[in-house]
């Protein structure tokens, strides 16, 4: 256990691209979604705002460039459109009815939505940041989110990475110079 305190009309969990079609890339995928359910009720019972974060697209792509080099492939074999299987939020973690859901078409969750109006129309101050990839989402949104002055928790059982070393490098040595990293059941503590 850790000395984490959080205030949690203040705090707002991220849960960010626990859609089907990434999911399925992280080993022991059936218990990061188990542990990340369990931390959202438990943020949820003690009033913390929980809010999504996900990947899509209209049809045709048109917000992305040819010279993206993460999401041209994507506009080329086509995915993470509305309404498809593959990028629906995975049931283990869905959203229960009246959470924010936020669309992005980046790899952080801030540039180009509306993700930073909800949290200062909240009153929001601190972030416990969970997601799929911890190179990707959860990297791109800390630091964002550290040079927007947000306080930054990482959950680092939360998270998970294709890559397992990389996992471990960022939430062991990088991380820790801008949020605390934590596991979920600090967090649950923390907020009950």
């Amino acid at each position: 256990m850790t000395d984490l305190a959080l205030n949690a009309k203040s705090t707002t969990v991220l849960a960010m691209d626990f859609q089907n079609r990434i999911v399925d890339m992280v080993t022991d995928k059936d218990a990061l979604v188990a542990r990340t359910a369990a931390l959202l009720d438990a943020a949820r019972a003690a009033g913390a705002l929980v809010i999504y974060v996900v990947v899509g697209f209209r049809p045709g792509f048109p917000e992305v460039s040819s010279r993206n080099k993460s999401f041209s492939g994507i506009r080329e074999r086509g995915g993470f459109g509305a309404g498809e299987a593959s990028t629906a939020i995975h049931a283990a973690v869905a959203p229960k009815e009246g959470e924010v859901v936020v669309t992005k078409h980046r790899v952080g969750a801030f540039l180009g939505t509306d993700l930073d109006m909800v949290l200062r129309a909240r009153d929001i101050d601190t972030l416990v940041l969970t997601g799929i990839s911890t190179s990707g989402v959860v990297l791109s949104t800390l630091r964002h989110a550290a040079d927007s002055d947000y306080k930054l928790v990482v959950v680092e059982d939360c998270c998970a990475d294709p890559d397992i070393e990389v996992h471990r490098v960022l939430t062991g040595k990088v991380y820790p110079r801008q949020a605390d990293v934590v596991l979920a059941a600090d967090v649950a503590a923390a907020l009950a």
